[in-house]
């Protein structure tokens, strides 16, 4: 992961942003010498967010599976059946 003083993406951005649009390696902005931000592709982004939703989706149903919120194949058929008219 490429590390980048605050200061050098003020003055430098333009590179910054080619070089993360070539290599698509993350960049850690450091402010004071602590971690401050990180800088990522879009498509990146973009990626990871969606695969939070889906593991946000999965954990919903594992917690319902936990508490007995569930149906049984018959009452999810059922409910379908009236949904979909």
């Amino acid at each position: 992961m490429k590390v980048e003083l605050v200061t050098n993406l003020k003055r430098q951005a333009t590179r910054i942003l080619a070089d993360l649009h070539q290599s698509k390696e993350a960049v850690l902005i450091t402010e004071h010498g602590q971690p401050s931000a990180y800088l990522i592709d879009v498509q990146d982004y973009e990626f990871m967010q969606r695969r939070l939703a889906l593991l946000e989706g999965l954990s919903r149903g594992e917690r319902a599976i936990l508490e007995g919120r569930t149906s049984s194949h018959e009452q999810a058929r059922e409910r379908m059946e009236k949904w979909l008219k």
